[in-house]
């Protein structure tokens, strides 16, 4: 089973306002493990970013101007994930702004469902954990996912702890604690590599509080009318 964890950074929130992709990011899965094979690219935007953007990812138009366009780089993207199950956390995002620059395209490609069967980690993170936080930041520190050398999100460090917290969060794996360094990662903002290596240790296994099984299982009853 191939699996990609993918993550994008991007010019603002809205592709209505023709925001457009800057970062791809994917981790590669096979049969649960990470592989350390790895697509990882920037992309020209052709647009100024917003303020609010830049604060998260720290990507700025100086830095992107000498990349590819999403048109360059749309096929050997496209040709990574294709028949692969997509790991997205908060996929409508994502998902529609791959479609909205595959839209955009001067080639005829089909849209997203299309090439990859996809999965929204974060609905699995709101019906596992009713009631609670469940952005990233959150998840890793519930799974014991050691995410603080991440100062600012990009999009392959992000798609990297996704990975993790994807595997803890589905019952785990031993690869979870492979030692897996990805060097360069945010050169263009410390102009040092990011080391990612986990040390190896158990999984941790969380029980559910009273109160946390009560919301589940109320919302159990309301699922089922």
């Amino acid at each position: 089973m191939r699996q990609i964890v993918l993550d994008t950074e991007t010019t603002g929130l809205s592709t209505t306002d023709n925001h457009r992709i800057i970062e791809i990011g994917c981790i590669e899965l096979i049969n649960r493990k990470i592989t350390g094979k790895r697509y990882h690219q920037y992309i020209n935007p052709k647009r100024e970013i917003d303020e609010g953007a830049l604060a998260v990812h720290g990507l700025s138009n100086q830095f992107l101007e000498d990349k590819p366009l999403f048109d360059d780089i749309a096929h050997e993207f496209i040709a990574f994930i294709e028949g692969a199950e997509l790991i997205i956390h908060n996929a409508p995002f994502d998902v529609g702004f791959i479609n909205h620059e595959l839209s955009l395209s001067k080639k005829k490609w089909q849209m997203v469902a299309d090439y990859c069967r996809v999965i929204d980690t974060l609905q699995m993170a709101r019906q596992l954990h009713v009631g609670q936080r469940n952005n990233l930041d959150a998840l890793c520190k519930r799974y014991k996912v050691d995410n603080t050398q991440r100062d600012l999100h990009g999009a392959l460090i992000d798609a990297h702890l996704l990975a993790q917290v994807y595997l803890a969060m589905t019952g785990g794996q031993g690869s979870l604690f492979d030692e897996l360094k990805f060097s360069g990662v945010q050169e263009n903002m410390t102009q040092k590599s990011v080391p990612l290596a986990k040390k190896i240790r158990k999984l941790t296994i969380l029980k559910a509080t009273l109160e946390e099984e009560a919301l589940h299982e109320k919302k159990l009853q309301e699922l089922l009318g």
